[in-house]
Formats: C-alpha cells, structure tokens, sequence
C-alpha cells in the first residue's frame, strides 16, 4: 500500500544570508569572546550585559557557561525576581481552562505581570550600586533590570520547547512544573507563556545586539543582530522554505518515511508541520554557521512585506495559512471530530477566526475514504446519544450510520468548512491546507483507541455537539465540498483550476498542471504551495529579483507578498514532464487572476 518512492524531499531547508562573513559564533568559548569584546573594557567603567531569554530556554545552562567565562562582578538571575511560583499559578488559572487538558483561552497578561516589582527594584538598585566592572543579567524579563549597553537574545522554536517538555527537561513561564505530563504543560504554554513571551520579544527583534540559539545544548551559536534581522529582510523578499516537523500518531502511517527520508526504525509518523510558522524553525546562513530562530519571528519583524498590506491589515502579524501532512498510510482512521464555528472559538477561546480547512489527497490508496457531511434523514439526537455512550465506554459509535464516506483518490479536494464533521481514513496520505488556529479540534470518536501514551485521548463531545452544523448533509456535501474544480484559465503548456475553499472559508485554493513554465503574481498577498505531482520544479522571477528557487515533490514553499509575478515550470528530472501546484492564499476580493 505505501508508495516507495523516495525524493529530494529537503528536511533542513536553509537561507543563505550574503555578506554575513565573520558574524557568527559557535561554542561558548567563542561566543563568550565576542561579547567580552562587544562589552569593551570594564575596569575603569561599568558595563551591562543582558541576556533576555524566550520560555523554554535553558537560563541555568546560559548563566552557568557565561559567569564562568566572563567572570562579572555582578550577576543576576532575573527568574528570581519572578513572583512565587503558587502566585503566577493563580494569576495564569483563569486561562487555563480548569481541568480541561486541551482547552484555555488565550492570554492577555504581560511579562511584567510576573514580577515582584519590588524585587526587580531591588536588582535595579544593584546594578546601579557597581561602579566598575561587568554586569550580567540573565533570563525571561532580564530587560525589565536594564536596558544594558549589550542586548544578547536567547530564542527558541515552541517545537523544540514541547520536545523539552517530553523530556520532563523544561517547565512553564515562571514555575517548576517539569515533572508535569507534557500535555499539560504544552496547553499552558500555548494559552499563555508563548502569548506572554511573544508580546515581549516582538519590540525587542529591532533592538537585538545578537542573537543566541541553543536548540541544541552542546553547540551554542551566537550571530550579529543585525545580520539575523539581514536575514528576515531577505526571506522576506525571496521564496523560502520553514523546517519541517515530523510527529507519530495513534493512527500514524508509513508514506513518508519513503518520500521524505525518515527514521525507518520510528513505528510510523502522522503528522508533518510543512508550513505552521508559530511551531516551525527557519534556518539562516551567517558567516558559515546555520542558525536556528522561530520561523515566526519573520512575521513579526516582517509583516507587510511577508503577508502584505491586505493580509496584515486583517490578521496582524499572524500567518494565517497552515499547510501540513496527516499520513494513515497502513495506518488508521483519524478522529471522527468537528471544528468550532468563528462566534465559538472566539466566546469559549479568545481566538478570532477559525479553524476552516480541507484535504488535499496528496496519494491515496485502493481502499481511501473520507467521511465528510452528515448522511441525509438521520436522528441528530440518537447520533448525540451513540457519540456520549460511546464516551462512557463499553460501546461502538457506528460513524458510517450517520456520516458520508465518500471514495477518495490521489488530486481529489476535500473542503471542510467549520461545523463539519469529518476525518480521513486510513490509507490517505492528506495535504491539509487550513487556517492557522490548529489546536481547535473537537474529538467526537477515536475509534475506542489509545493515544501513543497508552491512555485514551481527550474527546470533547460537548464542545463538538455544539458545533456541528447538521443541515450538512449528503446532497449539499457533494454539490459544495467535493471536488469543486473549475478551469479558470490555460496558456501554452499550463492549465490553472480553482479547487476552493468553500465560500465560508477565507483560504482560495489554485491548483496548477504544468509541463512548460505556469505565470503566477501574489497581487500583493502571501502563497503558500506544494509540489503535488513531479519530482523538482524551479520558482523564478521574471525580472530576477530573486535568485531561482528549486522545489522537490511534496515541499511546501511560501512567496511572500513582496514577490509579485514569479514563475514556476519543470526542473531537473522533471523537465518535459508534466508537474502541479496547489497554491494557497486568503482571498481579498481580487481572485480573479
């Protein structure tokens, strides 16, 4: 059943910074050389080195290795000037949601609120006593102590943070929970440490001396503030790709271990995160060494040049776009689950758009299925009954008696509009192309599985229940979800076709075949595509104002708005082929091209 067809699939796509020589520092050796020298002479005056840190960060590790090296006359420790951990537990619990262990809702505290503004006057009063000498501040606020001559910041991908959490190796914002299960901890993080953390970083990028990345604990990297922002400004301008993120699930496949070269020994992976920036890592070259900073940072210190003036206008600095791989390949069917409507998510979650989506069919097998919309005439209130005895236990929720299942196959489209039910089934390898918020899924029926952990996973039928929008049914299901593709326009070697969304959903959905080279233009706002078909295509600009841009089969890639016109045609072995696209943007009433 699985294809066994392997790709130039790139796991670490990397940016390429130009004229960052010299700007880049690996080991704690020389990084603690370069800031003593970045600091200058301490001993005839007093100098100020502050090493603002993001949640997650290992601070002791960072202390620990600088103190030893630099040896200031002063150091401090801005965690301890944080309020007692059973004080920021009351403070964080109305977000938490109680015992839920999914759901909360979104923060609006700030990092200040954290702190004992005592205790930061007191380390104030403390670095204003020293007359000659280095200071070192280290940790999340350590700004809120001074400003300092040299700002250091220390970063961290929210992937990396969870698998710190698997590790019992982190704990949340301000408290020592590392024992916590990682569920836990991961829903506290997301309703509010990384809220918190990015309110207080997102000023600061303009004003980063330099930036510390220690994803990985043994080989610290310090680069040039300025050449991390020269960074941005170029993936802002050029096609990128973000890092790729492999996960197993409880109804994991086989698929892309082939095509994207995994870890045969991995029981299976479900999930790949190919295009979600608030989790994915983006790689930048400066001066030789490769850096590692959240892909999100780019949508924070670029956002009109990345998403355009239309997109920002009406999402801020958030990327509104998810592309991302479910692979049940030999593996099985996913949740049967719902998504909350728009006035839902944002009364019960503080979020202000929804979870719209769909399923692109990537590859499917003989036997693929999609269950998608209600069936025509069922008893809403007998379904209700079966999903909540099912809850309890002991009982089979019979999916197909009240679902649609319909047959899917490769380059078939399927739209999901919140208040949907659905889910795919097993021996599907989907392209899930949807808005961003995508922790927001309402497990209905897992098929009396167990999650990874060897315990069942949350389902949330209330929530669920609430959503469904039951006059999706059959007959409406097939008119506008299924399939809905229409030729808008074909050239020499090209044909372009509409796939969707559905018009309730903001996401418009193109979908290119090509054998010859296919013209596209942003009109001023973000794509984000995929190699559906083919093995390598190249990305060009017409008037070369980017460097040509190669893609292989099953790469998401994103133009940002600045592109403009761009091109894209067979490559390599490709060539003299045909090749596709699916391209995603958010509609702004320009759809037309």
């Amino acid at each position: 059943m699985v294809s066994m067809r392997t790709t130039g699939y790139d796991k670490y796509p990397c940016i390429e910074v130009p004229s960052t020589d010299g700007l880049s520092w690996t080991g704690w050796e020389a990084i603690a050389r370069q800031l003593s020298a970045a600091t200058g002479p301490t001993t005839s005056s007093k100098r100020v080195l502050v090493v603002e840190c993001y949640s997650g960060v290992d601070e002791d590790a960072v202390l620990r290795e600088l103190e030893s090296r630099l040896a200031p006359v002063l150091t401090l420790d801005a965690r301890t000037a944080m309020l007692p951990p059973d004080a920021i537990d009351r403070l964080v619990a109305p977000f938490l949601g109680g015992p839920d262990p999914v759901f909360g809702y979104l923060t609006n505290l700030t990092l200040p609120q954290f702190f004992d503004p005592a205790a930061v006057q007191a380390m104030q009063q403390r670095v204003a006593a020293v007359q000659n000498g280095l200071v070192l501040i280290v940790g999340c606020g350590a700004r809120m102590i001074a400003d300092g001559d040299v700002l250091v910041y220390a970063d961290l991908a929210r992937w990396e943070a969870q698998l710190r959490y698997r590790r019992n190796a982190s704990s949340n914002l301000g408290v020592a929970n590392a024992t916590a299960s990682a569920g836990l901890q991961y829903k506290r993080a997301f309703f509010v440490d990384w809220r918190v953390c990015d309110r207080w970083k997102r000023p600061l990028i303009a004003r980063w001396d330099y930036m510390l990345d220690t994803h990985v604990a043994d080989e610290p990297k310090l680069a040039e503030g300025g050449a991390v922002r020269s960074g941005l400004q170029h993936a802002a301008t050029h096609p990128f790709r973000v890092v790729p993120l492999f996960d197993p699930a409880p109804w994991g496949g086989q698929w892309m271990k082939d095509v994207c070269d995994l870890d045969r020994s991995v029981k299976n992976f479900g999930w790949c995160f190919d295009c979600v920036p608030e989790e994915n890592s983006l790689l930048l070259g400066i001066g030789g060494a490769v850096i590692e900073l959240p892909s999100i940072n780019l949508v924070f210190d670029q956002p009109r040049k990345l998403l355009g003036d239309a997109v920002h206008g009406r999402f801020g600095d958030e990327f509104p776009i998810r592309f991302d791989f479910l692979d049940t390949m030999d593996g099985g069917n996913l949740s049967f689950q719902v998504h909350p409507l728009t006035e839902y998510i944002q009364q019960q979650f503080g979020m202000h758009y929804t979870q719209d989506e769909s399923y692109y069919m990537l590859d499917a097998g003989p036997d693929a299925t999609v269950y998608l919309g209600l069936k025509e005439g069922i008893d809403r209130h007998a379904m209700a009954t079966d999903l909540r005895k099912a809850q309890e236990g002991g009982f089979i929720f019979d999916a197909e008696k009240y679902a649609n299942r319909w047959p899917a196959k490769k380059h078939d489209h399927f739209l999901i509009p919140a208040g949907t039910v659905h889910c795919s089934g097993a021996n599907s390898m989907v392209l899930e192309i949807s808005a961003t918020p995508y922790i927001f899924t309402f497990k209905m029926w897992d098929w009396a599985r167990l999650g990874l952990d060897g315990k069942p996973r949350p389902v949330h039928l209330n929530h669920g229940l609430a959503n469904i929008q039951w006059d999706r049914t059959t007959a409406w299901v097939k008119k506008n979800l299924v399939n809905v593709t229409q030729v808008l326009g074909s050239g020499h070697g090209w044909r372009e076709e509409r796939t969707g969304l559905h018009e309730r959903e903001f996401i418009e959905t193109r979908r290119h075949w090509f054998s010859g080279m296919a013209p596209h233009d942003t009109k001023g706002g973000v794509n984000v595509l995929n190699l559906i078909e083919g093995e390598e295509a190249i990305v060009e600009s017409p008037t070369h104002a980017f460097e040509p841009f190669v893609v292989h089969y099953a790469e998401t890639f994103i133009i940002p708005a600045s592109v403009g016109v761009y091109t894209i045609r067979p490559h390599g072995p490709s060539e003299g082929k045909t090749c596709g696209t699916i391209k995603a943007f958010v509609r702004t009433g320009d759809e037309g091209h």
